[in-house]
């Protein structure tokens, strides 16, 4: 994945954005620091009112890392893997785990329970390979035909990735409608 790159427009509008987000934040953990009003915030010593919008970027921070723990488990759950997570934060893959050691399931020592859907009249079965962690798939499609990876296909890293698949053979093999 390449590094996410915005224009300085962009950079301008996310500027403004997070002020404006931050200012009623920077007022509040102010008003309470200070045991001033909201609306005195900046008034007073300016190092003062600096360090109070100091601290609001500090819950900023805080926030922000605790949404990217999420965002991190998400694609995990997902199926992606830790060099996906690095490189998608432009670290390591190491790095990758130091930072968000939970992120991806580990593989259990249990064959997990196949997954079964329906779609364009037809059936899927997922499957995971307990020793690799990769998925693979059968369909039944609505006209009867069998869907399989072909023989030389990349295996799947994801359940979605087997899914997306599974789903595409039985809408190319949907019975037609009348």
């Amino acid at each position: 994945m390449t590094k996410p790159r915005i224009t300085p427009d962009e950079q301008a509008e996310l500027a403004r954005a997070l002020l404006d987000a931050l200012n009623p934040l920077a007022s509040a953990v102010r008003a309470r620091a200070t045991g001033q009003p909201e609306h005195r915030m900046w008034g007073g010593d300016p190092a003062e009112v600096a360090l109070g919008v100091l601290a609001a970027w500090k819950v900023v921070d805080a926030e922000v890392k605790r949404l990217t723990e999420i965002a991190a488990g998400t694609a995990g759950g997902y199926g992606a893997s830790y060099e996906q997570l690095g490189a998608a934060w432009g670290i390591t893959r190491q790095g990758a785990r130091k930072k968000w050691p939970d992120a991806v399931p580990r593989p259990s020592a249990a064959t997990p329970a196949p997954v079964t859907f329906e779609l364009f009249g037809g059936e899927a079965e997922l499957t995971q390979d307990r020793a690799t962690g990769h998925w693979t798939w059968t369909a039944r499609a609505a006209d009867g035909s069998l869907g399989t990876p072909a023989p030389d296909a990349a295996p799947c890293t994801s359940r979605e990735e087997a899914a997306a698949y599974a789903g595409a053979h039985l809408r190319e093999s949907a019975a037609p409608r009348a």
